[in-house]
């Protein structure tokens, strides 16, 4: 068990009871789109509420065995803003339906189970205990059953759309993670390539930038290019720093 999935386990239980205990609690919080600008904080309380003990049992229990594996994966801080924005994003496409009562964590633990599908989209999930499922054949089998379910096919109370927009707020989150993560390698690449180091003698003149080729670099590579060109255009070659110009000398020799 890790750390933030255990508390949210804790405090959806929490909430399951007080609200049994004292019913104002999920009227209080339970959330209306169309009422949202009366009620801003339902958008988020409402997913610690539930509608009956089944319903928390199946989110508790998709929580308990995607969660850890995606905490640890991700690191216990941009688990939890997972979580959340998921959540968020369930009230949001909520809207489509804004008449409707909803409740429940389903919205925030779709979009963890997305997580761990992106992660690892070829593990065999075992519907009903029997039926072995890869996950990313059951989130694209969910989504589509969502997706017809939103548009009223099917009856019921379920709350179709938000757990789209969970799974279309996770997905944004973590292609953000990535883009993210793939620029910080990148810098650290470009650090370890010259910090530290004794930069190349290069001359102090005006870089080349025609000079450079620029078929086959990667585009945050480009974009540093860019940059620096925007920066001598700007305030000039004296501008550069001796790492920069390392850079730039590095560029002009491949």
């Amino acid at each position: 068990m890790t750390r933030w999935v255990a508390r949210l386990l804790a405090a959806n239980i929490v909430m399951f009871a007080l609200g049994y205990a004292m019913p104002e609690i999920p009227a209080l919080l339970a959330f209306r789109p169309r009422y949202v600008l009366q009620q801003p904080w339902t958008a988020f309380t409402y997913m610690f509420l539930h509608a009956g003990p089944w319903h928390l049992f199946f989110n508790m229990l998709s929580l308990y065995f995607f969660g850890p594996r995606v905490e640890e994966r991700l690191g216990s801080p941009r688990f939890i803003v997972l979580y959340m924005l998921s959540g968020l994003g369930g009230a949001l496409l909520s809207f489509l339906t804004p008449n409707v009562i909803i409740v429940g964590a389903s919205g925030a633990t779709f979009g963890v189970f997305l997580a761990y599908a992106m992660f690892w989209p070829h593990d065999r999930i075992l519907i009903w205990g029997i039926l072995p499922v890869e996950a990313r054949v059951l989130v694209l089998l969910t989504t589509l059953y969502s997706l017809w379910g939103g548009t009223g096919s099917v009856g019921g109370s379920v709350a179709h759309w938000a757990h789209l927009g969970g799974y279309a707020a996770a997905y944004l989150y973590l292609r953000w993670v990535d883009a993210r993560s793939d620029r910080q390698k990148f810098r650290k690449r470009m650090e370890d390539a010259t910090f530290g180091k004794r930069s190349p003698i290069v001359s102090a003149g005006a870089p080349d930038f025609d000079a450079i080729k620029r078929d086959g670099l990667h585009a945050l590579t480009l974009e540093e290019l860019d940059r620096l060109r925007a920066k001598v255009t700007a305030q000039g070659a004296d501008a550069l720093t001796p790492d920069e110009r390392a850079f730039l000398h590095r560029m002009q020799l491949r």
